[in-house]
């Protein structure tokens, strides 16, 4: 059986609600830190079990922690620290989409993760050099550290 979508929306529904799990990987990419995207030259990852994350939208918006599980099956993630109280008073994780985290630190980086991130670098070098992607901004603090960097030296000189 072929997994490809059509053009009408009611058969994009379906196959996304009968999506084979393998297929579903797709659907939990998340940003990256910028930190991490001037380290490892890419703009997402998929969110996995040991990544630390920070929620970016919704109720829980600026909570940082780790994911404890991840639910393929309603693509949803669970973060430590992010539960609500069921009326019996036991705590339950509170299920967010990864597309309301930002990766900030990847958990254990295994053979297979290291391999999807060298895959994507090397499209995204390929996209550059092509002027089809702009190159990958710098983060807001080292162009503060350059700034200050520059006018320092520009000081030293002087003297």
């Amino acid at each position: 059986m072929t997994y490809t979508k059509s053009s009408k929306p009611s058969k994009q529904r379906k196959f996304f609600f009968n999506m084979p799990l393998h297929l579903r990987h797709k659907l939990f990419n998340a940003p990256l830190s910028p930190e991490l995207r001037k380290e490892l030259g890419i703009k997402r990852l998929p969110v996995r079990k040991g990544d630390t994350v920070r929620i970016m939208r919704g109720d829980w918006k600026g909570h940082e922690g780790k994911v404890v599980d991840v639910d393929l099956k309603r693509v949803r993630i669970y973060v430590e620290g992010v539960t609500i109280r069921r009326a019996d008073g036991t705590p339950v994780y509170y299920p967010i989409h990864p597309s309301n985290v930002m990766i900030i630190k990847l958990g254990e980086v295994d053979r297979v993760r290291r391999k999807i991130i060298e895959r994507r670098r090397a499209a995204r070098e390929q996209l550059e050099k092509m002027g089809k992607a702009k190159p990958l901004k710098p983060t807001k603090a080292s162009e503060k550290e350059e700034v200050g960097r520059t006018e320092k030296e520009e000081r030293k000189t002087e003297q």
